[in-house]
């Protein structure tokens, strides 16, 4: 009886260790080169100036170009250099991980080096996503503005 129960034990394991079939399909959509075309906000009114990702201001990101890497997880994105923004290429590391407590998958990444070591000390971002085909990705995230929510909304188009 014994026996019998340890090989499904063991193939219990190894299938709970693997990634959801949605999170792969989702990597694999990912995986390429995107635009990020356009940032805009939702849940509240006003103008709103906004440094993304602890980066750059809200307009840098306008036009500029995410690279994921699915095979190691890892990427980059560039910002063009202008009068407001200091151009370059940022790298990360990315995945897609299951978020059950808001029924969405999230993009999380956070950046490294050109040697792919951790430069941010652990601290990463999370994107609810929010549509995900072969040529358009929104992703959102929510936070607080004044105590109120605000939701940044990020609409990539695939090259």
């Amino acid at each position: 009886m014994i026996r019998k129960l340890i090989p499904l034990l063991v193939i219990a394991v190894i299938s709970s260790c693997g990634i959801s079939k949605d999170v792969r399909a989702q990597r694999n959509l990912i995986s390429g080169t995107w635009t990020l075309n356009d940032i805009r906000y939702e849940n509240n009114q006003g103008m709103f100036k906004a440094v993304v990702f602890n980066d750059a201001n809200a307009i840098c990101f306008e036009d500029s170009n995410w690279f994921f890497r699915d095979n190691n997880s890892t990427g980059r994105y560039t910002i063009k250099q202008g009068s407001l923004c200091e151009g370059g290429d940022r790298f990360i590391r990315w995945s897609v991980v299951s978020s059950p407590s808001n029924y969405s998958n999230q993009l999380q990444f956070k950046f490294i080096d050109e040697k792919r070591n951790d430069v941010s000390g652990g601290l990463g971002y999370r994107l609810n996503i929010a549509t995900l085909n072969d040529t358009e990705m929104t992703l959102k995230s929510n936070v607080m503005v004044d105590a109120k929510p605000v939701t940044i909304v990020y609409e990539f188009t695939k090259n």
